[in-house]
This record gives C-alpha cells, structure tokens and sequence, in this order.
C-alpha cells in the first residue's frame, strides 16, 4: 500500500472523474450550450451548499490534532465562502435573481443529501474521516477548472465561474489540504484508511451528482 492518501483517493475516482467531465453541464459550461436557466439554479444551490460546507469545514478545524491544520481548514471556511460569494454577487443579478428569490430559496434534494452526508461524516467519524469527505469538493473542482480553463467559453458568465475554480489561487489552497491528507496517511490505520477512502468515494459521487441536478433543475417530487 502507497504512503499518498491522495493518489490511493483519487485512483477510486478516476471513472467518477471522466464521468463529471463528461457530463452536459460540464461540457456546456465551454462550448455554450448549458442553458442560462440550469446555471442560475446551480449557481443558486451552490450558494445554500456553501453555507454547510463552511460548518462542515469549521467542523474538521475542530478535529485538527494539529494547531496549523486546524487554522488552515478554519480560514478555508471563511475564504472559500467570501470567494464564492463575491462571485454569486456579480453571478446573480445578471442571471435575473434576485436577494429575495435567494433567501427563499431550499435546497435541492441532492443539495440536502450532499450536506447532509458531509456534516455526520465528519461529526461521526475521525478528523481523518473528515478531510476525507471535505476532499473531494476542492480537488475536483479544480482538476474541473484546470480542464474547463485551457477550452475556455463563449459565455463570460461561464468563463467568470471557470476563472475562479482553473486559476493559481484556488490551486494553493486544494495543494495545502492534499499536503494535509498525505501528511496524515502514513498513520492511519487500515481500518481507518478504507472509512477515509468510502467517504471521499461517496462525496465524489455527489460531486457528479450536484452537476447533474443543477442540469435537470431537481425539484422535491412531492
């Protein structure tokens, strides 16, 4: 067994990685052809998403054996929300939404589930368990943006959202939380290691999962 956490990870993930580029969201966020509508609501569930998964990220902090991962996951919770907010609020008016349809906004079923997910993994499990889980949403949507980036898109609301997750800032920040998760995997126990591996498995998918509800536009059937 490797020492890296993260390439035994992302191994598990490579079919749920070419699964997500391959997905229409993704592919029509560079050739054009996502819909307005699809991405307005995305954008709009990201946004309730980002507030659990600012708990979710204060919540590792709170785990941190160590005091510099527990101050990096706790800034994380603080920058990753102000970055993505600031990018909501140029994102949505010109999308046509306004605060008011914002707040009275809930979240989609996969939105809920997704979160849902996150917060009793970390709560229930290891600080280990819970880098695991917090994982996949920065690494993937990197290697998403660092894809979308050398294609580029016709619509600048879309290059706006591709800019943001493809560029060198937001590729320190998920190298800091990989060196994290490889600091941490020599000492982990096979027991423990195989929890982290269903977790960060389990998030990927909802990762596919929150693309392709944005793309159908996921309402509660009842």
């Amino acid at each position: 067994m490797t020492d890296s956490l993260t390439a035994e990870l992302w191994s598990g993930i490579t079919d749920i990685y070419g699964a997500i580029l391959a997905h229409p969201f993704i592919e029509g966020l560079t050739n054009g052809t996502l819909r307005p509508d699809a991405f307005a609501f995305y954008v709009v569930q990201d946004a309730l998403y980002l507030r659990q998964y600012a708990a979710a990220l204060a919540a590792v902090a709170s785990r941190a054996p160590e005091p510099a991962a527990a101050a990096m996951f706790a800034r994380h919770s603080a920058e990753a929300v102000a970055t993505e907010l600031e990018l909501h609020a140029s994102l949505l008016p010109e999308l046509g939404i306004s605060p008011e349809a914002l707040a009275a906004a809930e979240p989609a079923p996969v939105n809920l589930a997704y979160t849902s997910y996150l917060l009793a993994a970390i709560r229930g499990g290891s600080y280990a368990e819970g880098v695991g889980a917090v994982l996949p949403c920065y690494w993937i949507y990197w290697e998403v943006g660092k894809h979308l980036i050398r294609r580029g898109s016709p619509d600048p609301r879309y290059q706006r959202w591709i800019d943001t997750y493809g560029g060198e800032e937001f590729g320190t920040v998920v190298r800091d939380v990989l060196a994290e998760a490889d600091a941490i995997g020599p000492f982990l126990s096979p027991s423990e290691r195989a929890r982290v591996r269903r977790h960060f498995h389990a998030t990927s998918r909802y990762e596919w999962m929150f693309w392709d509800m944005g793309y159908r536009k996921e309402s509660w059937p009842v």
